[in-house]
């Protein structure tokens, strides 16, 4: 096939050359065209379609003294089941009590080639004004709402090279754009100045934008259904969460766990779900060994359990396609249209609530009984159940000796034959 010019077609066209080439059956042209949106045609490029993502909601978490209804977007069944049963056992007392000290990104410029660093860097040091000036100068509406540049670091990579560190406070955008021009504009006046500049660039890890979220929850609250006491389920669950400060195996899978809620929670406000995985994971990292994000402890009498968790995070309000896609509107609607930093204590609050779900459940019932419950809606419709044989088909694979796709088609023809007779 020749894809020469391919980014140049309009989207009818586009979608005929892939049903020619034979890569489209009629039925998958027609999903394309029902799932077309004009939005997104404008947002990336050799746009086809929009790939659903199903958003439900965590109804009520308890955060800085406000109650939040939190959209969540995610195709994994029993996320936002496990995000609702933490919520429930954390909206006690005052809940989630949050601490986000300050919100900057940096950019980095990184100049090269340098004979001596140190006389570079003291150069630098000097210009300090002159260099915040320039980087507001190109970004304006930033100063103009109080924000913009604010201070520079300087790291020393080698021994010829430098990287000057822009810190900006970018209101109440994630930052990348206004990070990024800043950056170029500071790049440029380096080049002009006779330096060998190699890339200014925005860093999504974002250590001067650590929010930390503390919940103290009474252990009678986590007593289970099947008698176990809520002491013993918060004792197992502080030892767990030791564990996964000692085992790294452990820990990525206690963080992903957590990224449930966090990739959720930031997928449905519009926001980059990437940047905040990596600079999550790598502050997981920061102490020489991969940890878990969260820590549960009891406390000196016994009575509660403490769970806290701290990590980078940078997300926005406005700026980007935050203000131009629908459904980001509705989500930022559902939870009472918060500002930045109220949205990544949201997040934190998640977090929390997911860990604490996934490490009840785990010391407890174990964790398939919950999630395998869920997941068997979702093998009923790839068997091909209709949706008013769902129902019928998951409480048939919960009693089943093993639920699996053999099963579940057995399970329907035998639904099916009785519902003929």
């Amino acid at each position: 096939m020749n894809w020469s010019g391919f980014y140049k077609l309009d989207w009818p066209e586009r979608i005929e050359k892939l049903r020619v080439a034979g890569l489209l059956d009629d039925q998958q042209v027609a999903y394309m065209q029902a799932h077309y949106d004009a939005i997104g045609d404008q947002q990336v490029e050799n746009y086809l379609y929009n790939f659903g993502v199903p958003t439900g909601i965590l109804t009520d978490i308890l955060i800085d003294g406000h109650h939040y209804t939190v959209p969540m977007t995610t195709e994994e069944p029993s996320v936002i089941a496990a995000a609702n049963n933490g919520a429930r056992m954390m909206n006690t007392g005052t809940g989630v009590q949050t601490n986000f000290p300050e919100r900057l990104v940096r950019g980095q410029i990184v100049v090269t080639d340098l004979e001596n660093p140190t006389v570079f860097i003291d150069d630098v040091k000097e210009q300090t004004q002159a260099i915040l000036k320039l980087a507001n100068d190109a970004y304006p509406s930033m100063l103009a709402r109080g924000a913009g540049a604010k201070k520079l670091e300087f790291e020393s990579l080698d021994a010829t090279t430098v990287a000057v560190d822009l810190l900006v406070d970018p209101s109440e955008a994630m930052g990348a754009n206004v990070v990024n021009t800043m950056a170029e504009a500071v790049a440029k006046s380096f080049s002009q100045r006779g330096y060998h500049v190699l890339m200014g660039i925005l860093s999504n890890y974002a250590t001067e934008a650590v929010i930390s979220a503390k919940v103290a929850i009474p252990v009678d609250q986590l007593k289970t259904k099947q008698g176990q006491a809520g002491l013993s389920v918060a004792k197992a669950i502080a030892q767990a969460s030791q564990i996964e400060n000692l085992s790294p195996y452990r820990a990525v899978t206690a963080n992903k766990g957590i990224m449930n809620g966090v990739e959720a929670v930031v997928l449905a406000s519009g926001n980059d779900t990437r940047a905040i995985n990596a600079s999550m994971h790598a502050y997981a990292s920061a102490h020489g060994q991969y940890r878990g994000l969260a820590n549960w402890q009891l406390d000196s009498e016994n009575t509660q359990l403490i769970g806290q968790i701290s990590f980078p995070i940078m997300v926005g309000v406005v700026g980007g396609s935050i203000g131009i896609v629908p459904a980001v509107k509705i989500n930022q609607a559902l939870m009472d249209n918060p500002t930045a930093k109220q949205l990544s204590a949201i997040v934190a609050g998640v977090a929390l609530a997911q860990n604490l779900a996934a490490l009840r459940a785990l010391v407890s019932t174990g964790i398939q009984a919950g999630h395998m419950s869920l997941q068997a809606k979702s093998l009923a419709l790839q068997v091909g159940a209709e949706l008013d044989e769902v129902p019928k088909l998951v409480d048939a694979l919960q009693t089943a000796d093993q639920m699996n796709q053999q099963t579940a088609k057995a399970l329907l023809d035998q639904i099916r034959n009785e519902k003929d007779k």
